[in-house]
């Protein structure tokens, strides 16, 4: 079945815009105004130090342009999201950037000249609580001291936003709108087109041909544009070495740290612990085998349920009921707010033609956040609706809470709201579901969530801070070099099973690449979700986690998280998380036996 154009979706699963904009036309009258407000900006210049009254106001002033740019922006980025092939919504986003562009180097300025004020008279300005609400933004501009860099320079780095984003935006063009996905056959032997948001179901499928049809196909598509990916890659991983370099960091790893204060002994330390517990994914691996009655694990054999025979189909309006079923232990406050976000539209549900793949929440200060889905009636994607209502609601509480300026929270923090939900999910149906088949299966789900959260993701850092390695210490970052680097790491992390040579490509299909140091933040993320949600739901302890998603962006994520009662400075979180996969493997592996 081909896809709908995003005309022919029906409005009931689709985004409200009017609550950011009341039309397309009120965008542009906004978008004029703020390209003038801009241009005033120049006015604040030279103030700052002059006194603490100047240097709030000024200060406050840049922020409230800023909230009102970037609703103007999230707009045009939905709309473009949600129809990527559409030349009016391209446009817009691209005129987004623009200005974008433009208001971040009218802002060159600030940092510069906030670090030019003795530190002396900077702290008698902000001695009084008056100040508080820019302290934190002022405190990370000082600890960014050694890394800032003149105002010339500043205003030059920010020129290159727009340039920066041509390798993720080919990339995004390429497999979102240009890639046509072959046709493969289905269950009941009939033709359908592979996408990107049907290949989930396909990889899930019991009938194992399917299953590597679907994997041959996409992968083997990927294989085709292989040098151009490299291509769009290498590029990207120039800039943030570009970048590190230009402000004096280490490396591009310790420069993406450094803005969140994180320690690179998080990462390293997350990567040591995952790779110390592979005797856990080789019994995984064993235990698949068993389950599936398999003679070898093939890399397109690990995502398809190990129970047999159990069907679990579940409906979006399904998933609305189940969802808010198992958050009710965050209490009645969460629940009215997804009331509110089911009744106001602040998803968009199923798969259209041009629709940007996969699913991602959005939080738009000052109005609601937006989810984009590719809902297909399953269990997985009612743990992906929790899981982008888990973001949801932690951009909700965050900015009804903090000040814009202290509105954004950190993907560290970001990927515990959305991965408790998750977990709490997984509790619920645990302890509903007596049927011995449908509890295996949320067995098996949960060792999922682990492999491809903690495991696979850990893969992943490791992967792209080689990448990055490769060319800081001047490796030509090759399609071949970055094969064979993917492909030692599967054979690494998946020691147990068959990897083809196939899955060498499979780096290319990750988008999150192109935001460098992302993806460790999931597994740090699950640690934690698990561990809060054991606090939740054994201990009845909330109060700690629904302070957490007030916090927003008023401290850095490692103290924010410890709120919540998780110190990812231990690795206590790391281990228990998979001492948790080691139990479940053996509770699910004693269940299949009986």
């Amino acid at each position: 079945m081909e896809l709908k154009a995003r005309k022919d979706m029906g409005p009931r699963f689709t985004w409200d815009f009017t609550a950011m904009f009341a039309s397309d036309e009120a965008w542009e009258a906004e978008i004029a105004a703020l390209n003038t407000e801009t241009d005033g900006i120049d006015r604040i210049k030279g103030t700052l130090g002059s006194s603490a009254k100047a240097l709030k106001s000024g200060i406050l002033a840049v922020q409230a342009i800023a909230e009102r740019l970037e609703r103007a922006y999230i707009y045009a980025m939905l709309h473009k999201s949600a129809d990527g092939g559409e030349p009016k919504y391209q446009a817009m986003d691209g005129k987004a950037m623009n200005i974008y562009v433009k208001f971040s180097m009218a802002c060159a300025f600030i940092e510069p000249e906030i670090l030019a004020i003795p530190e002396e008279k900077l702290n008698t300005y902000m001695a009084s609580s008056d100040m508080d609400v820019i302290r934190f933004y002022v405190s990370h501009i000082c600890r960014m001291r050694a890394h800032t860099k003149d105002e010339s320079t500043e205003r030059l780095l920010a020129q290159m936003g727009d340039l920066a984003q041509t390798p993720q935006d080919a990339y995004e063009m390429l497999t979102n709108v240009d890639l046509e996905l072959p046709l493969i056959k289905d269950e009941d032997g009939k033709e359908q087109r592979l996408t990107q948001g049907n290949f989930g179901v396909f990889r899930e499928s019991r009938d194992r041909a399917v299953r590597e049809a679907a994997f041959t196909a996409m992968f083997g598509s990927y294989k085709k544009f292989n040098n151009t990916f490299a291509a769009t890659y290498s590029g990207s991983i120039k800039q943030d070495v570009f970048m590190s370099r230009v402000r004096g960091f280490e490396n591009s790893r310790a420069a993406a740290l450094y803005s969140h204060n994180v320690p690179a002994s998080v990462y390293d330390s997350l990567i040591a612990a995952v790779r110390e517990n592979q005797p856990a994914v080789r019994d995984y691996i064993e235990l698949r085998k068993k389950a599936l009655g398999l003679d070898k694990i093939d890399m397109y054999d690990l995502y398809t349920p190990m129970v047999k025979d159990v069907e679990y189909p579940v409906t979006f309006e399904e998933a609305k009921v189940l969802v808010k079923e198992a958050l009710k232990p965050l209490g009645e406050d969460y629940q009215k707010l997804l009331d509110r976000a089911y009744a106001e539209h602040w998803m968009d549900v199923y798969e259209n033609k041009g629709k940007r793949s996969g699913a991602f929440s959005c939080g738009v200060y000052g109005v609601h956040p937006y989810v984009l889905l590719n809902y297909t009636d399953t269990l997985d994607d009612a743990f992906t609706m929790a899981h982008e209502l888990g973001h949801a609601m932690h951009s909700y509480l965050s900015d009804t809470t903090q000040e814009y300026i202290n509105h954004d929270y950190a993907i560290m923090a970001a990927e515990v709201a959305s991965i408790t939900n998750e977990m709490l999910l997984l509790r619920y149906l645990l302890k509903t579901e007596t049927q011995k088949d449908k509890r295996a299966y949320i067995l098996n789900h949960f060792l999922e969530s682990v492999r491809t959260t903690m495991v696979r993701q850990t893969l992943f850092a490791e992967f792209e801070f080689k990448a990055h390695e490769l060319y800081e210490k001047d490796e030509p970052l090759t399609a071949e070099a970055l094969n064979k680097l993917y492909f030692e790491l599967e054979c690494a992390y998946y020691d147990g099973a068959e990897i083809p040579e196939l899955m060498s490509y499979e780096w290319s299909y990750i988008p999150h690449f192109y935001t460098a140091y992302y993806v460790y933040q999931y597994a740090t993320g699950l640690a934690s979700a698990v561990a809060i949600s054991s606090r939740i739901i054994d201990e009845g302890r909330v109060d700690g986690y629904l302070k957490f998603l007030t916090l927003g962006g008023s401290d850095y994520p490692i103290d924010e998280l410890k709120v919540a009662g998780v110190d990812l400075t231990q690795p206590t979180a790391v281990a228990s998380a998979m001492q948790r996969f080691e139990e479940t493997i053996k509770e699910l592996s004693a269940l299949l036996d009986n």
